[in-house]
C-alpha cells in the first residue's frame, strides 16, 4: 500500500493525511505468518486432491452426480480436516445454514446450550425469539450470560461448563467465534481448542456446533482441527475469494453432515442432489484464491485500526493483534459519527459510490442498521462494508476489503468525514 499517493490522488490532507502516515509505519511491521502456512494449506488441498479441468462441470435440475459440487466439498473437507462437508447454493446464508445444523442436531425437547452468550440478533431471533422458531418447534434453548470469559482454566469457568452439561437434555452446545454486532472479542482457535476438550471430557455425546463466519483462513486451523463437530459458514465471506455467487457450508462429522442434508432436503435423499448450476468453476477458484483475499482483508483491517487509533478512538483489535476474523470494531460513541462513518466509507465504493446510507429496519434487528456497501455479490462481506446498529455504544463493524489498498482509501475517507463533520 502507498498511502502517500492515495491521499495525493484523493485529495486526503491535514491530520487525517498525518494520522495515516503514522498509521502506514505502524503496519509496515506487522508480519502475516498464518497467512503464509493457511497459503500452503490450501495448496496441499489441490493438489492432494488432484483437481482436474472436467471437475469445473456442474449440474442442473436435481443435481445428481455433480462433479463440482463433489470435488469443492473434497477440498473443504482437506483444508477442515473434517470426514465431510456440505456446501451447498441452497444453503442461502450463514445464519441459514447454522439454523439448519441446529435443528438437526437438537431433537424435539432437548436443549442447546450458547456457551457464548446471545448469539448475533438475526440468529437469536431464528433460535428463540420469531414466530416459528426453533423454540416454537419445541428446542429447549438456554445460554450463559455474556460476556463469557473464555479462559478455560479458570477454575469458576470449568466449574459452570461442568454443571450445566450435568443436564442431560444437553444434546449441542453452539459457540459463536466472531464479535456479531456485540462489543465483545473474537474468539481464537487456541482459547477454543481446551473449551473443546473440557466439554468432551465431560460429554462426549453432545454435539460442539461452531458459528465459523468471518473466521476462516484468518488462522491456520479451523474449529473442526480442535474437537469441533460442525463449523458453518456462508460461501459469500472468506471462503468464496470473492467469487463465489452465494451459498454456505457446514463442515464436520459425517453422521452430523447426513442430519444436516435430511434437514435440508429431505429425510433419505442425503447430500446426493443440490445443482452448482454452473458456478462449480468459480467455487473453486474462489477457494484458491481465498487464502490471499483474506491476507488483503487483514492488512487493510490492520491500517484502519491504526488510522482509527491515532485519530483518538477504541479500536479492537489494534493494528498487529492477532486476528481471528476480518471484523474490525471502531467505537465512534454516538449515532451522528456513525452515519458519518457509513457515508464516508460509502464514497469509496466501486459500486453505488454516490448512494447516501440510511438507518433502516433489518429484519432481525430491534434497532434500525446502517450499512455501507458496494460489492460485486449482494451481502458478499468479504468485499469491503461496514454495518451498524444505532444503539449504544455506536460501534462501527468493518469488514473485508478484497484489496488492501481499497480499504485504506475507504478507511481514509470515512476518517476525513468524520474529521471534517
Amino acid at each position: 500500500m502507498n498511502v502517500q499517493l492515495l491521499c495525493e490522488r484523493f485529495g486526503v490532507a491535514g491530520s487525517v493525511r498525518e494520522a495515516a502516515l503514522r498509521a502506514e509505519a505502524i503496519v509496515s511491521e506487522i508480519p502475516y505468518d498464518a497467512q503464509a502456512r493457511v497459503k500452503t494449506n490450501v495448496l496441499a488441498a489441490f493438489l492432494e486432491e488432484g483437481v482436474a479441468e472436467s471437475d469445473f462441470a456442474g449440474s442442473f435440475g436435481y443435481g445428481y452426480d455433480d462433479p463440482a459440487r463433489a470435488k469443492y466439498e473434497a477440498l473443504l473437507a482437506r483444508i477442515f480436516g473434517a470426514q465431510r462437508v456440505l456446501a451447498r447454493l441452497s444453503l442461502v446464508s450463514g445464519t441459514h445454514a447454522i439454523i439448519t445444523a441446529l435443528a438437526a442436531c437438537v431433537p424435539h425437547g432437548k436443549t442447546l446450550l450458547s456457551l457464548t452468550g446471545r448469539p448475533y440478533d438475526t440468529l437469536r431471533n431464528a433460535i428463540a425469539d420469531a414466530p416459528n422458531s426453533l423454540v416454537c418447534q419445541g428446542m429447549v434453548y438456554r445460554e450463559l450470560p455474556s460476556p463469557f470469559d473464555m479462559r478455560i482454566k479458570d477454575a469458576l469457568l470449568r466449574m459452570t461448563i461442568e454443571k450445566e452439561l450435568e443436564d442431560k437434555n444437553v444434546a449441542a452446545v453452539f459457540v459463536q467465534r466472531s464479535r456479531g454486532y456485540a462489543p465483545r472479542r473474537s474468539l481464537s482457535i487456541g482459547e477454543c481448542e481446551p473449551l473443546f476438550a473440557a466439554i468432551k471430557k465431560k460429554r462426549p455425546d453432545v454435539a460442539i456446533v461452531v458459528d465459523n463466519c468471518y473466521g476462516e483462513l484468518v488462522e491456520d486451523r479451523e474449529p473442526t482441527h480442535v474437537g469441533a463437530d460442525l463449523a458453518i459458514g456462508s460461501l459469500i465471506k472468506n471462503l468464496g475469494g470473492s467469487l463465489a455467487p452465494a451459498g454456505a457450508y457446514v463442515a464436520g462429522r459425517g453422521d452430523l453432515i447426513e442430519r444436516v442434508a435430511d434437514r435440508l432436503y429431505a429425510p433419505g435423499l442425503k447430500d446426493g442432489i443440490g445443482p452448482t448450476l454452473g458456478y462449480g468453476r468459480a467455487f473453486i477458484q474462489g477457494l484458491f484464491m481465498a487464502p490471499l483475499v483474506v491476507e488483503q482483508c487483514l492488512r487493510g483491517l490492520d491500517f484502519a485500526a491504526a488510522l482509527f487509533a491515532e485519530l483518538g478512538y477504541d479500536v479492537d483489535p489494534h493494528a498487529g493483534e492477532t486476528r481471528t476474523d476480518i471484523v474490525q470494531a471502531i467505537r465512534l460513541g454516538s449515532a451522528s459519527r456513525l452515519r458519518t462513518f457509513a457515508e464516508g466509507l460509502q464514497s469509496a465504493m466501486p459500486v453505488n459510490a454516490r448512494f447516501r446510507p440510511e438507518p433502516g429496519r433489518v429484519p432481525g434487528y430491534a434497532e434500525p442498521v446502517i450499512m455501507s456497501s458496494g460489492s460485486f455479490i449482494s451481502g458478499a462481506t468479504i468485499e469491503l462494508s461496514c454495518d451498524a446498529p444505532m444503539r449504544e455504544p455506536f460501534e462501527v463493524y468493518l469488514q473485508g476489503g478484497i484489496v488492501a489498498d481499497h480499504t485504506v482509501l475507504g478507511a481514509l475517507f470515512a476518517a476525513r468525514a468524520l474529521t471534517s463533520s
